[in-house]
């Protein structure tokens, strides 16, 4: 049986490329659903999907009444949670600031878990547009990191094998193909 502490230092939440390329060290990996919350790609990437002549468009949680975004949690054993956030805080450098929201699993129900969230007021921040304006703009971003495109791609593949159903996400990855 499983339990919240078994070994678990820090849960994080990841609803964008954590989920397909975690890149860290975890103890078990459940899906779970942040509930008031929907992942929108409104934050803007000049260090990694992009450059700062053209910034990709990368996932950040925005609050939605109504609805929720399903991820991953991942537990972290408490030896390498340092490790992790040292690494953390460096892939999600460009805006994104740690938050700690509740996210609800099957198998453990709620854990309270960090996830970095990028904020209007940050340098970064592109915000809302219009979808087609949205994808033009991850179809033509290349950065370090790779394409924009294959970042959005990626995402939508990882939540299709799962069966999660996203609307934002697949209709940004339907007009970026």
């Amino acid at each position: 049986m499983l339990s919240k502490e078994a070994d678990v230092g820090l849960w994080v939440f990841g609803y964008g490329s954590i989920i397909w390329r975690p890149d860290f060290p975890h103890t078990i990996a459940l899906w779970a659903t942040a509930v008031g919350w929907s992942r929108r790609f409104w934050q803007g990437s000049h260090d990694h999907r992009g450059t700062p002549e053209l910034p990709g468009r990368v996932l950040t949680l925005v609050p939605f009444p109504g609805e929720s975004c399903k991820g991953r949690v991942f537990g972290i054993a408490p030896n390498n949670v340092d490790r992790v956030l040292g690494e953390l805080d460096y892939r999600e450098k460009n805006g994104y600031q740690r938050h700690t929201i509740p996210v609800q699993t099957a198998e453990l129900g709620s854990v309270d878990a960090l996830s970095y969230i990028a904020l209007p007021d940050n340098t970064a921040w592109l915000g809302d547009a219009a979808d087609d304006v949205i994808a033009n703009q991850i179809r033509d971003s290349h950065g370090p990191s790779g394409s924009n495109k294959d970042y959005a791609i990626s995402l939508y593949r990882a939540l299709q094998r799962e069966g999660i159903h996203d609307e934002h996400i697949q209709t940004i990855a339907e007009l970026v193909v």
